[in-house]
């Protein structure tokens, strides 16, 4: 059943993927967002913060609590910082966009009348057949700069162009789907988690399903720098099950091709007794899960539990080089899609 939602998902994945979204800079994917609700029967708002609120339905269930799904469309990106003398930007990083690997990207530069520019991030002095040094030289946001793809050769120059400090700088995705069913793209953390969260919100719609608690999801718009999910819990609500990437790497149990369910991460442990009732539920479902520890990770659901009494867990597909060119599978999005799915309906989770 929850097979033929993955085409869904898909177009939604590839749709707000393109829509250029770093913390701070989010009302394309946020206004994206908004649409995909409207058009599913929903009635979302825009939250003060900028990010997306939406009651999704069930019944009010003192005794059981309401549920906040979360997930965030904020990302990676970076802000012009200066203006070089030789008409060339240097940025500061938006997150945790790192030098090393955003070395050679197509940018896209957005000016406050609303022009926009595109550029490449490259080291100064990058010809290898001149600089003795490139490559070996140390990458910061010192040395690495956007050349844009304008004549221009001073900093007048660049100006003119409506360019100037404080503008937003975004990286493009190169989103590719492979036929083997890989997701190759940057910002599959967390947008990933956002489409799959909306095809549940069509299966929910579309199948009618009786949901036996309130439901809301919250799309957070500040998540990359640290207070996306603080600021709204709906009343009633004791609960948020955060739907962000999980982590693929050495010590971990993970693949792409899971569905993760954290027992910790740097900010401490997640809720033990909602995380037995998600692993009983993946083994009855005949899911491909993965229990893990983060080394270095921190969520939404982090921020919250500092902010409210609610009780927090944390599941997602596996998404492998968080934070440069990710890779994830559609079996990882099936899987995660699947748990939710049979944790909405669970009339046993407390």
């Amino acid at each position: 059943m929850y097979e033929a939602y993955m085409p869904y998902v898909t177009e939604v994945l590839r749709e707000i993927l393109a829509k250029d979204s770093p913390s701070g800079f989010t009302r394309q994917a946020a206004d994206y967002a908004m649409e995909q609700f409207r058009a599913l029967g929903y009635t979302p708002k825009l939250t003060n913060k900028g990010g997306v609120f939406c009651e999704i339905g069930g019944d009010e269930n003192r005794e059981k609590g309401g549920l906040l799904l979360s997930a965030h469309i904020d990302t990676l990106g970076a802000m012009v910082r200066q203006i070089k003398s030789n008409g060339r930007l240097l940025l500061k990083a938006i997150g945790g966009l790192n030098a090393n690997n955003a070395e050679t990207e197509v940018v896209r530069i957005y000016t406050r009348d609303g022009r926009v520019y595109t550029g490449n991030i490259q080291l100064a002095n990058a010809s290898a057949h001149v600089n003795a040094s490139s490559e070996t030289v140390s990458r910061n946001f010192d040395n690495v700069e956007v050349v844009l793809d304008e004549d221009v050769k001073t900093a007048e120059e660049t100006k003119a162009l409506g360019i100037e400090v404080g503008c937003y700088v975004c990286v493009d995705p190169q989103t590719v789907i492979t036929e083997s069913g890989y997701i190759k793209s940057r910002f599959l953390d967390d947008k990933l988690s956002a489409a799959i969260l909306l095809g549940v919100a069509k299966w929910i719609k579309e199948e009618k399903i009786e949901l036996p608690r309130k439901v809301y999801m919250h799309f957070t718009v500040y998540e990359e720098i640290g207070h996306g999910a603080a600021g709204i819990m709906p009343e009633g609500v004791n609960e948020i099950l955060g739907v962000d990437m999980g982590c693929v790497g050495d010590g971990l149990e993970c693949t792409e091709r899971d569905v993760s369910i954290c027992a910790a991460d740097s900010a401490g442990p997640y809720d033990y007794d909602i995380n037995c009732r998600l692993i009983a539920l993946a083994k009855e479902n005949e899911l491909s899960y993965a229990v893990d520890v983060y080394p270095h990770y921190s969520s939404d659901c982090s921020v919250a539990v500092r902010c409210f009494d609610v009780r927090q867990a944390l599941i997602g597909a596996g998404v492998y080089a968080s934070h440069g060119y990710e890779r994830s599978h559609l079996d990882g999005a099936k899987n995660t899609f699947a748990l939710l799915c049979a944790y909405l309906q669970d009339t046993k989770a407390e």
